[in-house]
């Protein structure tokens, strides 16, 4: 069987891991010069469903809890399992309660206990909530190294095509071009999200801190060699142009906030992605003349796309085994959500 997948951001890729290790032969066109040419470069890289679900819902946890053993699996050494921790100024410690309130698996901790966590945050807030089960990675390490490891497998790369590589030949077409399909799905939007990098000698974090704030919470995310990813606003609007001046400004002051030393810190990079989302913020896959649509991913793309992938291979392998190609309804998480608890492994092996 032969399957061209259409986008090598991190769905097109995961999606091409799990069918690449079920013994198919996978082609990836990509339009960008490079894997993960859009939303995927600018990603956080925090596999924190936990914390996610403050503002998104359950299905968010149960299909985004085991990525990190995904991502650990494919990617061996990538993930760093250390938890995300929570905090919010003294002024604000509202938000930390309203916080706790719409999620679970946390602890407590307070400033002596955040003290022997990040030694850096020592004396600067009184209380906060620690993920443990939490992880992140490198998006951009993660992305090239998963590419690579396609490559070695035989997995076939074509980047710089065209929007519409040729699929003559092909048993299955599979689009996973994320915004580039933005005004071509029904109900898909753009969202878009800007992040910036700072580099300080001055600040260590040994994990993902998020700073809560009313009107514009901040995650800060180590990269290792005093670099720190800061993100992310999220404005309904499909522009990838530079980062706002507003927006900047915005995000410098909450990294100050969490520790004044960024305030001399070195901005080494701002960018900003457009992050393809359905009405209810869920990603969804399905099949129509012959082409099988990945897309929606919104900001949880390294969390969920394992899960997709995983459904997705689960369907190509299912259709092969009766040499048709059957029509399928929408990517459903709540029927996911029914199968993983007779099978909390998954439906993909």
């Amino acid at each position: 069987m032969r399957v061209l997948i259409r986008g090598a951001g991190v769905a097109g890729l995961t999606v091409a891991h799990e069918l690449a290790i079920a013994g198919i032969d996978v082609t990836v066109a990509e339009i960008a010069a490079k894997p993960g040419g859009g939303a995927s470069w600018f990603a956080g890289g925090m596999l924190a469903p936990w914390c996610e679900r403050e503002s998104a819902p359950e299905t968010v946890v149960t299909l985004g809890c085991r990525s990190a053993d995904w991502w650990d699996a494919a990617l061996p050494g990538h993930v760093v399992r250390k938890g995300t921790l929570v905090v919010a100024p003294p002024r604000d410690t509202a938000e930390l309660t309203r916080f706790a309130a719409r999620t679970s698996e946390f602890g407590w901790l307070d400033g002596e206990e955040i003290e022997t966590l990040e030694p850096d945050l020592a004396g600067r807030f009184r209380t906060a909530l620690i993920f443990k089960q939490e992880a992140h990675l490198d998006p951009r390490r993660a992305i090239t190294a998963l590419s690579g490891k396609l490559a070695a497998m035989g997995v076939i790369f074509h980047f710089g095509t065209a929007p519409d590589f040729p699929g003559d030949g092909f048993d299955h077409i599979i689009d996973c071009t994320g915004a580039s399909a933005i005004g071509t799905s029904a109900g898909l939007r753009g969202v878009r999200g800007e992040m910036l990098v700072l580099e300080t000698p001055d600040v260590t974090l040994s994990r993902p801190v998020r700073l809560l704030h009313p009107r514009i919470p901040l995650y800060i995310v180590p990269r290792g060699d005093g670099r720190f990813m800061v993100g992310a606003t999220m404005i309904e609007s499909d522009d990838c142009g530079p980062v706002s001046a507003r927006s900047l400004m915005e995000l410098l002051n909450a990294a100050y906030a969490l520790h004044p030393a960024f305030g001399e810190a070195r901005v080494i990079e701002t960018g900003a992605g457009v992050r393809p989302s359905y009405p209810d913020n869920l990603p969804r896959f399905s099949a129509k003349d012959g082409m099988i649509t990945v897309n929606g991913l919104y900001r949880h793309g390294f969390l969920l796309a394992p899960s997709l992938a995983q459904e997705v291979a689960a369907h190509i392998l299912s259709t092969s085994k009766t040499n048709a190609i059957r029509p399928v309804k929408p990517f459903d998480p709540a029927a996911i959500i029914h199968r993983r608890h007779e099978n909390p492994m998954g439906a993909s092996r």
